[in-house]
């Protein structure tokens, strides 16, 4: 246990003094920016940073203020000080990476007030000055003596920063013309247009007239310039759309107003969908704050119970997404309960037999392992109490689970109680499919849309 104890006024010399040292970490300035709500581009802003005056992110002024008041709160005089003044000269910048001694001294006593003067001084590693000032404080009178409190655990999470990454990305490649099967309410018509802004997509609206113009005027939205196919309801839409892709006219379908359940039964219609001799599986990519990248899980919404031969076909489309995202050798985890190879549970056989399909050159382009438990597949420091050694465990790019229940209870437990950012897409056919559903923001559908401009162009260039 650790414990915190102040110098009472009595205590205290002319002379004594105290320091802390601190590494300036991008986490700080942002955590102080959020604390502040000071958000100065110098600070937080890199590239602007480099065409102002110091050229690189320096920290917050009072950042360096805030830690002269942390030594006097804790450490001298400590508990009970109370601020009466405090003076700041600022001579330095302080650069991600430089470590600051934050030191304070006792100047003077005025033992009337109980008041004390103190030099501050901040210094950095190269022994330069940073700042220099002087606090007014009274000192406190009484001994305290107790544990240090606990202070939380901070993560700091940019929301939509990976799937703002996944659009930058896809900004290097031409829009795609993508069929919006049945977009017949504001929130489907909103992100389809919202994904032709950013330059995503090119929509062709699939679906009744009448219902698509009302739709457009309750969410204010133009539809000038739209490309419009009427149909009489939504059956008629999924089957329009399916026919567009396998005309050659469209790239991608995006689901709109709709249960999935009538875009996918047109798309794996046997005589006039779109299957190929791949399953057709589906994949979210997450954005989780607390994994350092994003993550894949699949099939959590399409194939309810799979059998070797889907999961391998599962195991291949959710690489190939990989692949268009910019990840050459994807890790994949394949999950079950636990770790070993158990003929009572099922799925860790077939875990095992996906790794030797890899083994055997049946399934390529990843790095696979199974059966891996999920806190072994995403944390370094579980697979290694339990000695796993793998290049997947603890590092997995894509998760691969026994079945539908166990995926969709995983994915919506990151949502809600992880506060991840989902984006999805079906694949195996022959054009991507976004499913997207009204509890989806605007930023999750372009997401999507994103994944599917994405793997429309790597395929592209995979066959030139």
């Amino acid at each position: 246990m650790q414990f915190i104890e102040n110098k009472t006024f009595d205590e205290l010399k002319v002379g004594d003094s105290a320091e802390i040292k601190r590494t300036l970490r991008k986490q700080d300035i942002e955590l102080f920016a959020v604390m502040s709500g000071d958000i100065n581009p110098t600070h937080v802003d890199a590239k602007f940073a480099k065409s102002d005056a110091f050229h690189k992110v320096i920290a917050h002024g009072m950042w360096g203020g805030a830690l002269i008041s942390a030594v006097l709160g804790t450490e001298l005089p400590g508990p009970g000080t109370i601020y009466r003044n405090q003076s700041l000269q600022f001579r330095r910048p302080v650069g991600l990476g430089d470590t600051v001694t934050v030191r304070v001294k006792v100047r003077e006593k005025n033992p009337a007030t109980k008041s004390v003067i103190l030099d501050c001084e901040c210094i950095n590693q190269a022994g330069e000055t940073v700042i220099i000032g002087e606090a007014d404080v009274i000192a406190p009178v009484k001994k305290v003596h107790r544990p240090r409190a606990m202070l939380p655990e901070v993560h700091l999470h940019e929301r939509g920063q990976r799937f703002q990454e996944l659009m930058d990305a896809a900004c290097h490649y031409p829009a795609i013309r993508t069929a919006v099967v049945h977009p017949c309410d504001d929130v489907s018509l909103i992100g389809a247009l919202d994904a032709m802004k950013a330059g995503l997509i090119v929509p062709v609206f699939v679906g009744p007239l009448a219902k698509i113009v009302k739709a457009a005027k309750e969410a204010a939205r133009s539809l000038d310039g739209i490309e419009i196919v009427d149909v009489p309801h939504s059956h008629a839409a999924s089957e329009r759309a399916v026919a567009m892709a396998r005309e050659g006219q469209v790239a991608a379908l995006m689901k709109g107003a709709l249960h999935t359940d009538e875009v996918m039964a047109a798309v794996v219609n046997p005589d006039t969908g779109l299957r190929t001799e791949r399953r057709v599986s589906h994949i979210f990519a997450f954005d989780v704050p607390t994994y350092p990248k994003p993550l894949l899980i699949t099939d959590a919404a399409i194939n309810i119970y799979p059998d070797l031969d889907d999961k391998r076909d599962i195991v291949r489309n959710a690489i190939d997404l990989a692949h268009a995202l910019g990840v050459a050798n994807p890790k994949v985890a394949i999950l079950s309960a636990v770790e070993t190879v158990t003929p009572k549970i099922k799925s860790t056989v077939e875990a095992a037999a996906l790794c030797k399909m890899a083994d055997r050159g049946q399934i390529t382009g990843g790095i696979l392992d199974g059966p891996l438990a999920f806190d072994n597949a995403i944390s370094k420091s579980a697979a290694e109490t339990k000695h796993i050694v793998s290049p997947v465990a603890g590092d997995a790019d894509i998760l691969v689970v026994p079945d539908l229940e166990a995926g969709n209870m995983l994915a919506k437990q990151l949502i809600y109680l992880a506060g991840a950012d989902a984006a999805g897409i079906v694949l195996g056919a022959r054009v991507p499919v976004m499913l997207t559903s009204r509890a989806d923001g605007s930023l999750a559908r372009m997401a999507s849309c994103a994944l599917a401009q994405l793997f429309v162009h790597r395929q592209v260039e995979s066959a030139s």
